[in-house]
């Protein structure tokens, strides 16, 4: 799958591929940084690693919020797909939190970058580079990943992975 849409500049150099992750479904509770994943939350983000690992993803680096469902998810991602520079926290992946900033970081990538978040965040991070047009039909249910490409022109949806592999595209 891939479509371009109006979204932001790419930067000249090479091209490279960012993974936004919604986390997997949470556990109840009350406390909402300590909630931690579901049993159907391990098993959406677990389908959704082997989907990813299937399709021959590689990152470097899997970031997340630092809230224990976003962690929880990107270790079990990072089980999958082994990224060299390893799975850490890292601010601006809160969901309320402006996605300019990560956007910016993702400018100065220079490798394939795997980001765990929150609700609304991942949408509005893929909005910012992407545009809004290609929001439609990503349904970002838990779990799901997206991946944009960075080109001199701009940022590309490359591919969708919600976590029901009859879905997986």
């Amino acid at each position: 799958m891939s479509r371009r849409a109006g979204g932001r500049r790419g930067r000249d150099g090479p091209a490279v591929t960012c993974y936004l992750v919604r986390h997997g479904t949470a556990a109840p509770g009350g406390d909402d940084r300590a909630r931690p994943l579901s049993p159907e939350g391990r098993t959406e983000v677990t389908t959704a690693a082997r989907a990813l690992a299937g399709q021959g993803v590689r990152v470097a680096e899997i970031r997340h919020s630092g809230l224990r469902r976003a962690r929880e998810t990107a270790e079990i991602l990072g089980a999958a797909l082994a990224p060299p520079r390893g799975v850490r926290e890292t601010s601006g992946l809160a969901p309320e939190d402006d996605p300019d900033v990560a956007a910016a970081e993702l400018a100065l990538a220079t490798a394939p970058l795997m980001l765990v978040g929150h609700l609304p965040h991942p949408a509005r991070l893929t909005a910012v580079l992407a545009g809004t047009a290609v929001l439609e039909g990503i349904p970002f249910t838990p779990a799901t990943a997206v991946g944009l490409r960075r080109e001199p022109d701009g940022w590309t949806l490359e591919l969708v992975v919600p976590a029901r592999p009859a879905a997986v595209q």
